[in-house]
């Protein structure tokens, strides 16, 4: 089963290209999603959203700390899953 990337919520701060950064950075796949795209595609501006902001399966993100322990976590999550496949596929 393939994983679901996070959801990095973003608008034209510099706050949220240093967290595109971060993420690119370190490897991580996830969709970018302008909150001006609400807008447009549905029925008005989202005022209480916090960008940048993360959606992720564990959770919801919100704090430029939050974000990079999140980031550490899929890092150490991924690096885990690599050597659990290493692991496996040495015993074939």
């Amino acid at each position: 089963m393939r994983a679901r990337k996070p959801i990095l919520l973003i608008d034209d701060s510099p706050e949220s290209q240093r967290v595109i950064k971060l993420f690119v950075d370190n490897g991580i796949d996830f969709v970018k999603y302008h909150v001006k795209n609400f807008e447009k595609s549905c029925c008005m501006e989202l005022p209480t959203t916090k960008a940048p902001s993360v959606i992720a399966v564990e959770g919801i993100f919100r704090d430029k700390s939050v974000i990079e322990d999140y980031v550490e976590f899929a890092k150490q999550k991924k690096s885990h899953e690599s050597n659990d496949a290493q692991t496996e596929s040495s015993f074939w």
